[in-house]
């Protein structure tokens, strides 16, 4: 039972991440006001690692900022690795 409670919640934070990331471009594109660069990391590190990485590259969007390109790909290294060791 606890593995499909994880398994729900993964799914819902990510889908929540990779969202985040879409209406932060969207609001970037018509000069509107934005999510917070924290927000958007607390959300990759509380399980949407996978997520924003993902809408990162789906929707072009923070590409071309160093602290994204390196730190969502870190912080989904570390949940895989933390996966792998609880799993053990």
């Amino acid at each position: 039972m606890d593995y499909y409670l994880l398994l729900i919640y993964f799914i819902l934070v990510n889908t929540f991440s990779f969202l985040l990331m879409g209406i932060d471009k969207y609001k970037a594109r018509k000069n509107k006001w934005r999510i917070k660069e924290s927000t958007l990391f607390l959300s990759s590190v509380i399980g949407g690692s996978l997520g924003s990485l993902l809408g990162m590259f789906f929707f072009r969007h923070k590409t071309k900022h160093r602290k994204f390109v390196l730190g969502m790909p870190c912080i989904l290294l570390i949940h895989i690795c933390l996966l792998l060791y609880w799993f053990h």
